[in-house]
């Protein structure tokens, strides 16, 4: 091999590191974030990636079921900032802004879904941060 196409070799391989990320299959996922506390200064907040790779949104059973998952773990993070169940006040709630800015991301990706087909295969199912019976609690 020559210097000159070892170089070549090298360059080639160096641009191909640099784009491999860009083929990497996007994260089928939304990020719920719950902040509690006046001020941006003061104000805490969790967050939590919530999955849909395993729904399909182009049905209104897939739909409903990205919006219970965010609904509850709004309700999760918010419930660990230490947000009572009859905060009220003013200002939205920790769990209304959470779900708010959340189902906003949702309804773009919901507008752009298409079906999965007839090949897909569902990867495992999602595994909620919140304890199993808030399904039932927290309809």
């Amino acid at each position: 091999m020559t210097r000159h196409s070892a170089t070549l070799l090298g360059a080639v391989a160096a641009a191909l590191a640099i784009a491999a990320p860009g083929f990497a299959q996007p994260s089928e996922e939304i990020v719920v974030m719950g902040r509690l506390g006046p001020a941006p200064d003061s104000a805490r907040s969790l967050s939590q990636a919530v999955s849909y790779a395993d729904l399909d949104l182009s049905t209104p059973a897939g739909r409903s079921e990205l919006r219970r998952r965010v609904n509850l773990t709004a309700r999760f993070l918010c419930d660990k900032l230490g947000e009572s169940a009859s905060s009220i006040g003013p200002a939205p709630s920790c769990r209304d802004s959470a779900v708010r800015d959340a189902l906003a991301r949702v309804g773009t990706l919901e507008a752009q879904a298409a079906p999965r087909g007839t090949t897909w295969v569902a990867p495992k199912a999602w595994q909620p941060p919140y304890p199993p019976d808030w399904v039932t609690l927290y309809p």
